[in-house]
């Protein structure tokens, strides 16, 4: 999938959260924003996924200006076509990881076991879809995060922070599960980090300033 951000704003009153970003992602590519906290990185990726609004400029997915679309339709389009892997998990602890993983294609009035399991043993998960979320480490529960993004086949997958929570090796794992599904699967990813380490595997590093996004 491609994205096109261009000059995007956001600001909660008269702060300016960023101002004139403007990036593309062409479909498959790996690119990764780095930059201070608190210059807009994750608010930014909200936007691009159509979860928060912008004040100026416009998101475009696969030529679909996202301003155009009402809320139900922007969730209709991140359901169908984006995955989403947040810093803190989000996982439902009532849910088993294969409940929790299956989550997207349920959504989709979908029902396929053997691909939840596919997703499970590819990010070392295999044999625990039946333990519950509080049965799991840090980075076993990124790794169910991973997985449930990943398991409808979304074109974009957007990730913040996923390794901020976890110790090097833990992250390292991480990362490699997360780069080698989304490059399995041909999808673009975009990674919001701190990470230096998590950054370097990327295609492209861009920075995002309070004055814009810079590679």
């Amino acid at each position: 999938m491609s994205l096109v951000v261009s000059a995007l704003g956001k600001r909660y009153g008269e702060l300016v959260v960023f101002d004139n970003v403007s990036l593309e992602v062409t479909r498959g590519e790996f690119v990764a924003i780095v930059g201070e906290s608190g210059v807009g990185k994750s608010t930014l990726l909200n936007c691009m996924a159509g979860l928060d609004t912008w004040d100026g400029g416009s998101v475009q997915l696969d030529g679909v200006d996202l301003s155009t679309l009402n809320a139900d339709q922007r969730a209709l389009l991140r359901r169908r076509k984006v995955g989403f892997v947040f810093q803190a998990f989000h996982v439902l602890p009532h849910l088993d990881v294969a409940q929790n993983v299956a989550l997207p294609l349920m959504l989709l009035g979908q029902h396929d076991d053997a691909r939840v399991q596919q997703m499970l043993d590819a990010v070392g998960l295999h044999g625990l879809g039946a333990r519950l979320p509080q049965e799991l480490s840090g980075g076993q529960l990124q790794r169910v995060a991973i997985a449930r993004a990943l398991v409808h086949r979304p074109a974009l997958l957007l990730a913040d922070e996923p390794t901020g929570n976890l110790d090097p090796t833990t992250a390292t794992r991480v990362m490699d599960a997360l780069v080698a599904q989304t490059r399995e699967h041909g999808a673009s990813l975009v990674l919001v980090t701190h990470s230096v380490a998590a950054a370097t595997r990327a295609d492209r590093v861009l920075h995002l300033g309070s004055k814009g996004i810079a590679t």
